[in-house]
Formats: C-alpha cells, sequence, structure tokens
C-alpha cells in the first residue's frame, strides 16, 4: 500500500514560526550583471567568429541586463514599516492586516499595497492603502464600512444592517 501524497516539509505552514520576509528588490542587479557578462562574451565571440545569432543575443541580453539595472530599486520600507504608515492613513484602529509588494511603472517602482480591517469583532471598516516602498509616501487610499457578512460565523449581524 501507498504512503498518502504529503506536502515537503518546507512548504508546510504549520511548520511556519516568524514574521515573513519579502526579498530586497535590489536584488534585480545580480541578474542584470548576470545578463551583461554573458553579453560580452556572446559579443567577443561575435568579434571572432562573425556569427550574427550571437550579435542578436548579446545585444538582447544587454538591453534585458540594462532592463534590470534601472529597475532594481532598492526597497527603503519594509512590510512591518509600510503596515505602521497604512495603520497611521486609514485613522481608525487596526486588527488584521495583509501587505502585498507591486510594482509601477516602466522601471518596475516597488510599492506596498495593504488591506486592513478595524480591531473590533466583527470589523466594521476596511480600508486599502498603496504606499510607495522605496520613500514611505501614501500613493493613495480608500476607506469603507465592511460590507461582509460575518453572522454566519456567530461573529454578529452584517455590519451594514
Amino acid at each position: 500500500m501507498s504512503e498518502p501524497d504529503q506536502l515537503p516539509e518546507d512548504l508546510d505552514v504549520t511548520n511556519f514560526v516568524g514574521p515573513t520576509v519579502f526579498p530586497d528588490n535590489g536584488k534585480r542587479r545580480i541578474t542584470g550583471t548576470i545578463d551583461l557578462v554573458i553579453a560580452a562574451g556572446c559579443l567577443a565571440q561575435f568579434a571572432q567568429s562573425g556569427n550574427r545569432g550571437l550579435l542578436a543575443v548579446g545585444i538582447l541580453l544587454t538591453l534585458i541586463g540594462a532592463y534590470h539595472f534601472v529597475a532594481g530599486w532598492k526597497t527603503g520600507i519594509n512590510e512591518t514599516e509600510a503596515l505602521a504608515v497604512a495603520s497611521r492613513t486609514v485613522g481608525f484602529p487596526v486588527g488584521h492586516a495583509s501587505a502585498q509588494l507591486a510594482w509601477y511603472g516602466l522601471r518596475s517602482r516597488p510599492a506596498w499595497r495593504i488591506l486592513l480591517y478595524s480591531a473590533d469583532e466583527p470589523p466594521s471598516l476596511r480600508g486599502l492603502v498603496e504606499c510607495d516602498a522605496i520613500d514611505g509616501r501614501v500613493m493613495g487610499e480608500y476607506t469603507e464600512r465592511n460590507p461582509e457578512d460575518w453572522s454566519e460565523f456567530g461573529l454578529g449581524a452584517p455590519s451594514g444592517a
């Protein structure tokens, strides 16, 4: 009899302890460096052999590597600091919250998108705040009464009632 399918230990969320750490966006420059080194090799080989395929690959890798360099922003605000900025922005005591790293613009500037719920049970308010991950400035915010119905969980009437 075969053993049932199981998740590998490193993917099992029940074993997770501690805060989530988002990787720094500046690591894109490592990829850019690798692309540029390979591009230099392709272009050197083209100079010796005249193979136009090597020229095309060298140019393409040069463009991709350069893009990784200009899009490799160093993240100045971590998720905890972004949650603090969002909490101050919405103007209500925050209970549950979630942060997501997103990118905007041609140069892929990183931004935090934070979804927040009020601290009361069930949450009566929710908000969405977007702040720049480089300097922490608030780019936009939206708050509303929480339209979710929590009554089926025994947590009170719908917040809109």
